[in-house]
């Protein structure tokens, strides 16, 4: 993972917003379509110097104002001005606002019940590690078949993705979902979290360079809802809406819940769970 993941949050998003998104002329000769450092610490009303520092490492403990002040500047999302606030926090590589603790394996019954509830949808809870701790039966039905849940419950997403030969068949765009995955297990404190550190030293020497570069390039910030691509042995491609959905600060899970993106998919989902038809409608993607 890398030591600067300030800088590295900084970088990729300047050079993600184009001048005309921040109100700038493009000019004619640029050799990127982002923000040059100049431009971003013009509007951020920092020094070019400062900037170059935090975005080099050299400097890694801006106040809040400065990071809102990036933000403002960048037209975050509210998602990722959390993600940058973080950052003004976090300063010491070993700060973690969750202590010691360790992952949640629990299935509270309040939360078994809301799984329930969300039958025929495939949805599951996971934990910070990426456990995968109860299931709907959709979830199996659509998972269980490309080797997922092989292992039983708790079963792990990111070793499957990233360590698994199935999942590169299973998912069409896999190296998006790999982003995903490393992306999701950086969140937060990261590395600081002692047994987020233990599964990203295994993944580093089972998943390779492939992994390791993921961890130096991707920052901790993932997406919580998309469309995404399965291909299921008995169904074929599917499309499919995600969306995440956390429990309390005090239970450190999450909710992943799927739904078709389109009428085909919905079909097949139907079948596969062996509901009636429509039993599961498609969403806008």
């Amino acid at each position: 993972m890398s030591e600067n993941e300030l800088g590295l949050f900084l970088r990729l998003r300047r050079e993600a917003v184009t001048p005309a998104e921040v109100g700038l002329p493009t000019g004619a000769r640029r050799r990127t379509p982002g923000l040059r450092r100049a431009e971003l610490a013009t509007l951020a009303g920092v020094s070019v110097e400062y900037l170059t520092r935090l975005e080099q490492g050299r400097d890694r403990h801006p106040s809040a104002s400065v990071l809102m002040a990036f933000a403002d500047a960048l037209r975050l999302t509210p998602a990722q001005r959390v993600h940058l606030l973080g950052f003004a926090k976090a300063g010491d590589p070993n700060y973690n606002c969750r202590g010691g603790s360790g992952p949640n394996r629990g299935v509270r019954p309040a939360v078994r019940a809301m799984l329930d509830q969300l039958e025929p949808a495939p949805a599951a809870l996971m934990n910070r590690l990426g456990e995968v701790l109860a299931v709907t039966d959709g979830y199996r039905a659509l998972f269980g078949p490309i080797g997922l849940l092989d292992g039983g419950l708790p079963g792990s997403y990111p070793r499957y993705v990233l360590t698994d030969p199935r999942a590169r068949t299973a998912y069409p765009d896999w190296d998006h979902k790999a982003d995903k995955v490393v992306a999701t297990l950086k969140q937060g404190p990261g590395r600081a979290d002692p047994h987020v550190n233990a599964l990203l030293e295994e993944l580093s020497a089972t998943a390779g360079a492939e992994f390791t570069r993921r961890l130096d390039t991707i920052p901790g910030l993932p997406d919580t809802n998309g469309v995404g691509r399965l291909t299921h042995p008995e169904t074929g491609e599917l499309r499919l809406a995600y969306e995440t959905l956390n429990l309390s600060a005090d239970d450190d899970q999450y909710l992943m819940v799927y739904l078709p993106a389109d009428d085909a998919t919905a079909t097949a989902l139907d079948r596969l769970v062996g509901r009636r038809p429509g039993g599961l409608r498609a969403v806008a993607g």
